[in-house]
């Protein structure tokens, strides 16, 4: 049929510690609510049509695990996700030092520097609780070389923007495809 126009797919995987907020960002950015209670995720998965720059996208949102007893299983969300969300808490110091290993098993599964993804401090209505200075988190989103937002899945700042902006990511640096696929006999 003429006049219809193909929909990019983009694979987005949310990345951080247990009780960050993934599932509140991906939850308000696809339904607009908010979870109040924290239920820890094994893995959901969602589907959501956003436009950004006027080019009408669909995005596939893996919610992972961030408890350690699911870590195995990151390698293979990691393998099959073409943009990546790292998310921790600004009232967790822990959870922003947990990230920095996060972006190293990205790299390390996906054999390459250059991967978009995006450093998300959430929780900023939490700021009488902040642990992790804004300016640090920033610096480090510069030496990554990845865009930087603070977000709060409960008063919706910048939800929607941090899908946004990954879809972006992943427009401007997409991860390329490894050709010639080897083979290993034992």
């Amino acid at each position: 049929m003429a006049g219809i126009v193909s929909m990019r797919e983009y694979k987005v995987v949310m990345l951080g510690s247990g009780g960050v907020g993934k599932s509140a960002l991906t939850v308000k950015f696809v339904s607009g609510t908010f979870m109040e209670k924290y239920d820890p995720t094994i893995e959901d998965f969602y589907r959501k049509e956003i436009e950004v720059d006027n080019a009408p996208s669909v995005l596939e949102i893996l919610d992972t695990a961030g408890t350690e007893q699911f870590a195995s299983m990151r390698d293979l969300y990691i393998k099959n996700g073409q943009g990546f969300v790292i998310v921790y808490s600004i009232t967790s110091l822990q959870t922003f030092q947990d990230i920095k290993t996060m972006r190293e098993q990205i790299i390390r599964v996906k054999g390459e520097e250059k991967i978009p993804m995006l450093l998300v401090g959430n929780k900023s209505d939490l700021e009488h609780q902040r642990e992790v200075p804004t300016t640090e988190a920033s610096s480090l989103a510069q030496q990554w070389g990845c865009p930087f937002l603070e977000a709060s899945a409960k008063n919706t700042q910048n939800v929607n923007e941090v899908f946004i902006e990954i879809v972006r990511e992943m427009n401007t640096s997409p991860v390329k495809k490894r050709g010639g696929r080897c083979c290993c006999i034992l």
